[in-house]
């Protein structure tokens, strides 16, 4: 893919971003990283991206906070948002569900573990 685009990549797990990342430096996309919600919005502010890829569980700001928070903004709501849950592994521990994914106004979601070429190919679709 020639054009450009730029995603912000947003999780806790550093080793994630990076994974994620690379593969989508290697598709030719234009890369930028946070590592909390709070993190994200101020990239966000800064580089406008395109497209969002958002983990769901995160210290400061949560991922439906933050996609909530863009969705409901004239300024940001036209960013693509495609969360990263890993919710179904911890339903019992946690009172993030699916269906609260579901209800967001993401644009997409991807279960973790997460299968890179599927991701790429939600990218593509999305943008």
């Amino acid at each position: 893919m020639s054009d450009k685009h730029l995603i912000l990549v947003v999780d806790d797990d550093t080793d994630l971003v990076e994974m994620i990342s690379m593969k989508l430096e290697s598709e030719d996309f234009r890369v930028s990283k946070a590592y909390d919600g709070i993190e994200a919005f101020d990239r966000i502010k800064e580089e406008k991206p395109a497209l969002v890829i958002l983990d769901v569980m995160m210290p400061r700001k949560d991922g439906y906070a933050l996609c909530d928070e863009l969705k409901n903004s004239d300024e940001y709501k036209d960013i693509i948002v495609v969360l990263l849950t890993a919710v179904s592994d911890a339903i019992s521990s946690t009172n993030y569900t699916h269906m609260g994914g579901k209800t967001t106004l993401a644009d997409d979601y991807v279960p973790k573990p997460i299968d890179l070429d599927k991701l790429v190919e939600i990218v593509k679709d999305n943008l």
